[in-house]
């Protein structure tokens, strides 16, 4: 279990992602959401804009979750739910404090519930100065609507100027991480998360299906990733995902990653990367191999 930044929850080292989870029936959705939790994954992350395709199904993913939620009794209590907002079609961001708070009183009526265990800004509104989002967020929190907040996709510097307005924490950051995108690693993220006491929550860290088992390379690149991995995967008797996810999982910012696989069949082969402990010598001979040079 890792506990997001500074609140109380504390959630699996997986979390199941619903950025694909729309276009199915309520019955499906469940039997993905109740093998994801069953294994662990009990922080269920999703957003008000999957589903959107661009120009219909805007919140179809938190309608489905919330179906699946109303179906099923004492599935609410076992989860750490999440969402994300600030995505308004066709602008494309809205971050003052008066859409926020309606999205987010969307988002709940979608889920069918009167609170979200943590509420995200999804990705950074350029127009929107940092007091104004911090009075939406703070908004949120006071009227009881969001227990926590954090940010996706935000830089160092919108990340450190939002928590100077903002009168409660930002328990989570959720930058893109996988053994082929390091920018977290070395932008800043990671270490100011060490540093406030926030929790990466890691997303694509299978880097889109790259690194994925079974996964055929395109480049040079990915097959060096892949070769280590394989390697790296076959010493602790297990699968390329895996030990992909646990390259991941073994930073010391104790990152959560968001998987989002939609096939049942895939979530154990998944979960099993919180047993694999990748030691130095396996975590740098990945990171090498990604960067395609030795490290200085």
């Amino acid at each position: 279990m890792r506990r997001l930044g500074t609140s109380a929850l504390e959630v699996g080292a997986l979390s199941y992602g619903c950025w694909r989870f729309a276009g199915t029936s309520v019955g499906e959705a469940r039997d993905k959401v109740e093998a994801a939790v069953g294994l662990g994954m009990t922080l269920v992350d999703t957003a008000d804009i999957y589903g959107f395709d661009g120009e219909n199904g805007f919140g179809d993913a938190e309608r489905l979750l919330g179906g699946v939620l109303a179906a099923t009794p004492g599935l609410r209590g076992r989860i750490v739910l999440a969402t994300k907002g600030g995505i308004r079609p066709p602008l494309p961001y809205d971050q003052s404090a008066e859409y926020l708070v309606a999205a987010c009183r969307a988002s709940l009526e979608r889920l069918q519930v009167d609170h979200v265990d943590l509420y995200q800004v999804h990705r950074p509104d350029l127009l929107a100065h940092p007091a104004e989002l911090a009075a939406g967020l703070q908004a949120l929190v006071a009227e009881g609507l969001v227990r926590e907040v954090g940010v996706s996709n935000f830089t160092r510097a919108q990340t450190d100027a939002l928590a100077a307005h903002l009168g409660v924490p930002l328990v989570t950051t959720q930058p893109e991480l996988s053994a082929l995108c390091l920018d977290a690693l070395t932008d800043g993220t990671l270490d100011d998360a060490m540093r406030d006491g926030r929790t990466p929550l890691a997303w694509s860290p299978l880097g889109g299906g790259r690194l994925g088992t079974g996964a055929t390379a395109t480049d040079d690149r990915t097959a060096s990733v892949h070769a280590v991995l394989d390697r790296v995967a076959a010493d602790h008797g297990t699968t390329r995902s895996a030990a992909a996810l646990a390259w991941v999982l073994a930073h010391p910012s104790d990152p959560v990653a968001i998987v989002g696989t939609q096939q049942v069949a895939r979530l154990e082969e998944l979960a099993a990367a919180t047993s694999v402990r990748l030691d130095r010598a396996e975590w740098y001979d990945v990171l090498v191999a990604s960067r395609g040079e030795a490290m200085p």
